[in-house]
C-alpha cells in the first residue's frame, strides 16, 4: 500500500518534508542534521525525504526552486518552510514551534 503525498501531510503529527536531489551536496550534509533532530524529536514529527526530481509536480506545486527545501506540514497546511542548510538547533527550534 502507497500512501499519497497529500495523505502524508494531512496527519495531525507534524510533517517536516525534505525536498533534495541525489546531485544536491547541501542535501547530503543535511541529510546527519535531519538524524540529529529526529533523535531529539522523537514521535513528536515525521521527516520525509522527497527528491525533487522523481517527484516533480509535487516540487512544482510547492514552488520548490532550490534544495534542501524543507516545508512542515501540519493538517495537509504549510507551517513553516526554510530553504538552504540549517544547524540542528535551528531545525530543532523551528519545529518545537510547530508541535
Amino acid at each position: 500500500m502507497t500512501t499519497s503525498f497529500s495523505d502524508l501531510i494531512a496527519s495531525e503529527t507534524p510533517v517536516l518534508v525534505d525536498f533534495s536531489a541525489e546531485w544536491c551536496g547541501p542535501c547530503k550534509m543535511l541529510a546527519p542534521v535531519l538524524k540529529e533532530v529526529k533523535g531529539r524529536i522523537g514521535a513528536a514529527a515525521r521527516i520525509v525525504k522527497i527528491d525533487i526530481d522523481a517527484n516533480e509536480q509535487i516540487a512544482a506545486f510547492y514552488k520548490v526552486k532550490s534544495v534542501p527545501t524543507l516545508i512542515l506540514f501540519k493538517n495537509g497546511e504549510v507551517q513553516w518552510r526554510e530553504s538552504g542548510l540549517l544547524t540542528a538547533q535551528q531545525l530543532e527550534n523551528a519545529l518545537r514551534a510547530h508541535i
